[in-house]
């Protein structure tokens, strides 16, 4: 009996590890792609484009019509194009599988301050949800913590690996907090009246977070006889090395936040969410803090805001010179990851530049979360993170990738969902 049970578990275990996708080997040959359209993800495009990369870094962006030898494996590419890899910021990517199973859910930890706790040891490199990203183009992604006032501390990872050491893009880059609203509202599934009104508690909040960052700074100039891993853990905040987002809405919340955490020595500072700051952008722009806003497919918070808010902030805080991103938050937000060229072709179609459009989730993704010194463009030296589509990625009826690489190495396109479609694909075609 014992032995039929070791092998039905031998069975499960190897059809779990035929489930998912083998991480590419180290790129061994050189690869040039020529006549692709080029969008750099700095504004600027190449048509008819050459692009050699060689041991994971790009070698060579140019126009295809100057003299200059391909090397290694050669792409013909006309009629197509080649992107950088897309970079979602704040995401709960491989923190959990299955909303409604428990033991898969690892975005929290208990608490209201956590800045010691880690994303990147949750993570999970092998899951189904990260897989189906790639056939859109997003490689990297911030993976980040949820829940309590301080959150806990992000990582952003490339997303082709075997484990999160291998997945380790940037460690520790950012600690994330929430900042508490100055208007509430009861809970209507309660009964309880769902009209705003004044935070009684907002000014106690909001002195308790300055406290503790004044708690945080005074332990960490004293002698440090006994550990206090939380306080040890904010280091990076006060001495550069890491950036606090806080993840906030409305005017008066984003102006008090940046005020505290400056007032506190804290000035690597990112916007998440940001309603309302369309009406502080001054105080954005002079204290280089950029916006990293929440995907554009849902209705406006406030009563007074247009209906086609969500749709046209990325053009109106870039219009006004505030370096935006776009990030995930909000329901069904791990799955709703693969749709993030898409949201940026939306603030393309209401206004902002198509190639402006590409920057929210490349470049200026890049320059927010720190790494924009090895990915987000591409240009010789950086990470050979890219991929070829078969028309415009920003929209979702050409968004068709054929090749991607992860610093150079040639990635699966396949998941689980792509097994599906060519499956029924194939069922209507033999009926």
């Amino acid at each position: 009996m014992k032995k039929i049970i070791y092998s039905l578990l031998f069975f499960l275990a190897l059809g779990n590890i035929n489930a998912q996708q083998t991480p590419a080997d180290k790129q061994s040959t050189a690869i040039s792609i020529e006549g692709a359209t080029a969008h750099l993800g700095n504004g600027k495009v190449i048509e008819n484009s050459l692009i050699i990369f060689n041991d994971g870094k790009i070698t060579f962006v140019g126009s295809a019509m100057m003299k200059i030898a391909r090397q290694g494996t050669v792409i013909k590419a006309e009629g197509k194009h080649v992107y950088p890899g897309f970079i979602a910021a704040n995401s709960t990517l491989g923190l959990v599988e299955i909303d409604a199973v428990k033991a898969s859910d690892d975005q929290r930890e208990i608490g209201i301050s956590n800045p010691h706790i880690r994303s990147l040891i949750a993570y999970n490199a092998e899951s189904k949800v990260v897989e189906s990203m790639r056939p859109n183009g997003v490689l990297m992604a911030q993976i980040t913590p949820r829940g309590g006032t301080i959150s806990g501390t992000s990582s952003i990872v490339q997303l082709d690996a075997w484990n999160w050491e291998d997945a380790a893009l940037k460690v520790d880059d950012a600690i994330h907090m929430n900042w508490p609203g100055s208007f509430t509202s009861g809970r209507w599934w309660l009964g309880e009246d769902p009209a705003l009104k004044p935070n009684p508690k907002y000014a106690e909040s909001t002195t308790k977070i300055k406290d503790y960052f004044t708690d945080a700074k005074t332990y960490l100039a004293s002698k440090k006889e006994k550990m206090h891993l939380p306080y040890q853990a904010m280091e990076g905040l006060f001495n550069g090395s890491q950036k606090l987002f806080i993840h906030v809405s409305g005017a008066r919340e984003i102006t008090d936040a940046v005020t505290i955490a400056k007032a506190s020595g804290i000035n690597n500072i990112v916007i998440v969410r940001g309603e309302g700051s369309e009406s502080v952008t001054d105080l954005l722009v002079n204290n280089n803090i950029p916006v990293v806003l929440n995907r554009p497919h849902r209705n406006p918070n406030s009563e007074d805001d247009a209906y086609d808010y969500t749709y046209t902030i990325a053009k109106t805080l870039t219009d006004k010179g505030v370096v935006v991103s776009i990030g995930m938050e909000g329901q069904m937000e791990r799955m709703n990851t693969r749709n993030l060229p898409f949201y940026a072709g939306t603030f393309s179609a209401h206004g902002l530049d198509k190639e402006v459009a590409l920057q929210l989730i490349t470049s200026n993704s890049a320059k927010v979360l720190g790494i924009d010194d090895t990915t987000g463009t591409l240009e010789v030296g950086k990470d050979a993170t890219l991929f070829i589509s078969e028309g415009d990625a920003l929209d979702m009826r050409t968004n068709q990738l054929t090749k991607a690489y992860i610093q150079g190495r040639d990635i699966s396109l396949e998941s689980h969902q792509t097994k599906l479609w060519k499956r029924y694909s194939n069922k209507y075609k033999t009926e």
